[in-house]
């Protein structure tokens, strides 16, 4: 019997289907998504090659028509549950930080770029500041100066662009694959390790962090993308989102929480 298909989730950008067993259709709902989903289309089939893990590939490109104006994507299916409210332990956190290091070359010049992604702290000055203020987040301005006011990272590598627990999948009890690659782009690498945050608690940070061979200054640095997203996603009033930034702020403000030891 054919499996009709299942609604999995729906995003900000995009919304996915299952179909079948071994794929899913991933839609735009928006028009600023659209470029985002062909950079997937363009990009995933060569960045997959590179991870230890699943992500789901496109296999085929669906076109606008008076259907669904806008392209769409069948994709590998990636099998488990997103990690949302489930804690991630120790060979999660060396995992992800050896896929990170797989992912993270240095990217040619026609790679996307991403203005909420990748660029020196300094230009979401404007935007969270302001939020620290509006949400009453000054527990977390400390650390946002000391992002900003470390030096711009002058690697321009591949990144996936939002590492939260409703893009990362684990399956039989261990970290199977990322998913939801529309932010990805090139850029400081600080703004994916700022998972060490947005997905561990303190001990599995540290395993992450010192796996991957994070430098102070990219510590620093992915401490302040932390903070970037823990504050949009407090303030974007979702239901699903704010309990995530929720949790960031409370890591981030732990003692020692931007990690800068290498123990």
């Amino acid at each position: 019997m054919t499996r009709a298909p299942e609604l999995v989730d729906e995003g900000w950008d995009n919304v996915t289907f299952r179909v079948g067993t071994e794929h899913a259709i991933r839609l735009p709902r928006r028009h600023a998504a659209v470029q985002l989903l062909e950079n997937e289309q363009r990009w995933l089939p060569v960045l997959q090659s590179w991870i230890q893990l699943d992500v789901p590939t496109p296999v085929f490109r669906g076109q606008a028509s008076d259907l669904f104006g806008w392209p769409w994507s069948v994709v590998t299916w990636v099998p488990g549950r997103t990690v949302e409210g489930r804690p991630l332990d120790g060979a999660s956190a060396r995992t992800l930080a050896a896929a990170l290091r797989s992912l993270h070359r240095s990217a040619p010049v026609d790679a996307p770029t991403n203005p909420f992604r990748g660029i020196p702290l300094l230009e979401r000055r404007e935007v969270v500041e302001p939020r620290l203020a509006r949400h009453g987040l000054g527990q977390l301005a400390e650390t946002w100066a000391r992002a900003i006011a470390s030096p711009a990272s002058r690697d321009r590598v591949w990144l996936h662009g939002d590492l939260h627990p409703r893009n990362v999948v684990c399956h039989e009890g261990g970290l199977r694959g990322i998913i939801d690659w529309g932010d990805l782009c090139a850029g400081d690498p600080a703004t994916d390790l700022a998972c060490a945050w947005t997905l561990f608690e303190a001990p599995e940070r540290k395993v992450l962090l010192g796996t991957y061979g994070a430098s102070n200054e990219e510590r620093v640095r992915a401490a302040g993308w932390a903070v970037n997203f823990a504050s949009g996603l407090v303030a974007s009033a979702e239901p699903r989102h704010v309990p995530m930034g929720w949790d960031i702020v409370r890591r981030l403000s732990e003692p020692r929480s931007e990690a800068t030891d290498h123990d």
